[in-house]
């Protein structure tokens, strides 16, 4: 059974369309994230399925029920926000039961849920503090636990690691992802952070612009990008899309423009190549690139390289032993090459395929 399921959905603020007829569906159970830069829309996509923004158009469903016209409290959802929005003159467990005091569930209850949701995040000396006594992680697991205790089985998450240090972020990510499967909820997450969407999520659904540019699994993501946003934005360094151009020679093929070596069979015109900076291997042979700039980062090395009119980004095991100025070749697998179309910045491997069968 799908745990959320958006229908065209749109949210407009006069000509302006902060989200622009999304569908999407996810299964009961998943972690689901929303994924991408500041003003794509995926913080007021959240806020649409709790209820906390209404509809220009389009259905949104929780479980089995149609929920696009119905309030939040209505809604069976839980939510932790950005701020943690914790009350400050009221103390850990006073702020993690309120929702199920102004729901009425009776004392007994309320203290059952409160002893095993303070045991689950570790928060059992902490029960008697007010939040200003309290540090940045365990603000956060406050204010997961206020929306655990309420027992929905959509949690809603909006970017509610920001506020963090790296570190913290890091150990965070992991005890939510944990928390979420032992409880086996599904949780709809918002973040601008790929590396929270790669290491905690199930689905991504990557936006722009208002829609969805891809709906994808991970993995999917980064070895399957459907166009060259997808590819850049996944990825640290992103990935190196460079323009093609058509071999000079009777041969034909694609070369990166500017530059000589054939990299493909097919003619480079209106394509772009990606390749990702890890698949790239500094060798004897290859396409010839001039070293620009080095960063050293300990366990590897990012070389930029200039070959044509294009640049390329190379990750490189350790400390690579050259020098702006030098003259590297480059070599990559064939399979790990990205074709993209130039007008449209669309993948085309299915083109490619089609085209390779016919010649």
């Amino acid at each position: 059974m799908s745990a959320v399921r958006l229908e065209s959905v749109s949210k407009h603020w006069g000509a302006s369309h902060a989200v622009d007829r999304i569908s999407f569906e996810t299964r009961s159970g998943q972690f689901i994230v929303l994924l991408g830069p500041s003003g794509c829309g995926k913080s007021t996509t959240l806020r649409l399925i709790a209820g906390l923004e209404t509809t220009a158009g389009g259905h949104i469903f929780i479980g089995d029920r149609e929920v696009t016209s119905l309030p939040p409290a209505k809604r069976n959802v839980s939510m932790v926000f950005q701020s943690y929005a914790l009350f400050p003159h009221l103390s850990v467990a006073e702020n993690i039961l309120f929702g199920l005091k102004v729901r009425g569930v009776n004392v007994g209850e309320r203290q059952e849920r409160l002893t095993q949701v303070a045991d689950l995040l570790s928060l059992d000396s902490l029960l008697d503090r007010k939040p200003s006594q309290l540090s940045g992680g365990q603000q956060q697991r406050v204010a997961l636990g206020r929306a655990i205790i309420a027992r929905t089985p959509v949690c809603l998450m909006d970017e509610p690691l920001s506020n963090l240090d790296a570190q913290l972020r890091s150990e965070m990510r992991s005890e939510i992802r944990a928390l979420q499967q032992k409880l086996g909820i599904t949780m709809v997450y918002v973040t601008h952070d790929q590396t929270e969407a790669m290491s905690m999520a199930d689905q991504v659904i990557l936006m722009r612009d208002g829609r969805i540019e891809q709906d994808a699994a991970p993995a999917e993501l980064y070895h399957r990008p459907a166009s060259v946003f997808a590819a850049r934005f996944i990825g640290t360094p992103p990935m190196n899309v460079v323009a093609l151009a058509n071999a000079g020679d009777a041969a034909g093929g694609a070369v990166i423009r500017g530059s000589t070596t054939v990299i493909d069979a097919l003619p480079g015109e209106g394509r772009l190549l990606g390749i990702r900076p890890e698949d790239i291997v500094i060798g004897a042979t290859g396409v010839a690139g001039t070293v620009e700039y080095l960063d050293y980062l300990g366990a590897d090395s990012i070389v930029k390289c200039r070959v044509g009119d294009e640049l390329l980004l190379v990750r490189t095991p350790g400390k690579f032993h050259g020098v702006p100025g030098d003259v590297v070749h480059m070599e990559w697998n064939p399979a790990s090459q990205h074709f993209f179309d130039a007008a449209s910045g669309r993948r085309i491997d299915t083109l490619d395929t089609v085209a390779r069968a016919a010649a």
